[in-house]
């Protein structure tokens, strides 16, 4: 999976829109909007933010970290 697909199941499983998400992390709409669509990737701190927001509400984070990691991964 990718960071934008695995993002948009966090935020799924919360039962959020994506301005209700952004509000929870304090991002703007468009930013989330941005990760889900793939034209953008959360940075570190965005991925802190997402990383302590499953963890208040019982939401899995490590497929989107792995995605995320992979995604940093330079390949050849």
């Amino acid at each position: 999976m990718t960071p934008s697909s695995e993002i948009k199941i966090v935020r799924q499983k919360a039962f959020l829109t994506q301005t209700e998400f952004a509000r929870e992390l304090s991002v703007s709409y468009t930013t989330v909007n941005r990760w889900e669509t793939g034209k953008a990737r959360p940075n570190l701190a965005a991925m802190k933010s997402i990383k302590e927001f499953c963890g208040k509400n019982g939401i899995d984070y490590s497929p989107l970290e792995a995605a995320w990691i992979d995604s940093t991964v330079i390949k050849d």
